[in-house]
């Protein structure tokens, strides 16, 4: 069947997370955290990076329609945090989807959720995401907005490259993302692929390792925001640059492989310098 546009404006049920200090110890190793980062991989002195509000801010979706989720890849994500995450904590988010847009070969569905705090109800976590689903657009619908972000026409003013694992999927996935295409080499084939790909939200968990240790002086408090595209795979054990261009508190990035594919494109955060 299509797409179900009804569901566009549609506040979904309310659903309730809770995640425990040994949660945000597996995603910092998820992605990629290790010895050099201590206070987010041990309990000693532990806070929580950034980017984990993705996960926090998650809940399930409804049914879109009838599709192979083969052909359904993460497209963008971005977050707003309105405070710094505990190692421990909980939320209650209600998410909608804010659009289904006409890209010819596929459909764009975006999303947008608020989470807040389970004991005062404060606002913790806005995130913002699209998925792109192949084979099911040409209905005649809207392309979408366009996105003005072009790269600054200056070197980057910080260049860093983080590795990957060879199994860094089969880490991360024990986050909450189980999703075959990044561990089951017979669907990741089914997909197109030969050999099952990288989470989108891992090479996203790395990229913001680099900017929150670049920027910030590995201090969540100071991290604000993060938004990027997802434009190409990347395989586990791949090593990741991200470039970066800083303009007082705001930041354009880019997240690239060995051979300069643009893997997280049109990347920007919001970073307080104090």
């Amino acid at each position: 069947m299509p797409l179900d546009h009804s569901l566009i404006g549609v506040e979904g049920p309310a659903h309730e997370r809770t995640w425990t200090a040994e949660d945000t110890m597996l995603y910092a190793l998820g992605v990629g955290s290790g010895l050099e980062e201590l206070e987010f991989a041990t309990e000693k002195g532990q806070r929580v990076l950034p980017t984990f509000a993705v996960l926090a801010a998650q809940s399930p979706g409804r049914r879109l329609g009838d599709f192979d989720p083969a052909l359904l890849v993460h497209a963008e994500q971005g977050f707003e945090l309105h405070r710094e995450l505990p190692a421990a904590g909980g939320v209650r988010t209600v998410s909608k989807v804010t659009g289904i847009y006409d890209k010819g070969s596929g459909a764009l569905v975006t999303t947008e959720a608020r989470a807040v705090d389970l004991a005062s109800g404060e606002l913790v976590i806005a995130s913002r995401g699209s998925v792109f689903i192949r084979g099911e657009g040409g209905f005649g619908g809207d392309r979408g907005p366009r996105d003005e972000w072009t790269v600054p026409d200056r070197a980057p003013d910080h260049k860093v490259t983080y590795p990957t694992r060879p199994d860094q999927a089969l880490i991360y996935r024990l986050s909450g993302d189980r999703n075959p295409l990044h561990s089951d080499p017979e669907f990741a084939a089914r997909a197109g692929f030969d050999r099952p790909i990288l989470h989108g939200l891992c090479t996203y968990g790395v990229t913001g390792r680099a900017l929150l240790h670049t920027l910030a002086g590995s201090d969540p408090s100071r991290f604000r925001a993060m938004s990027g595209r997802f434009s190409s795979p990347v395989f586990p054990g791949e090593p990741l640059t991200v470039s970066i261009w800083t303009d007082g508190d705001d930041v354009l990035f880019r997240t690239a492989k060995d051979d300069g594919t643009v893997v997280i494109d049109r990347g920007r955060a919001t970073i307080s310098r104090r």
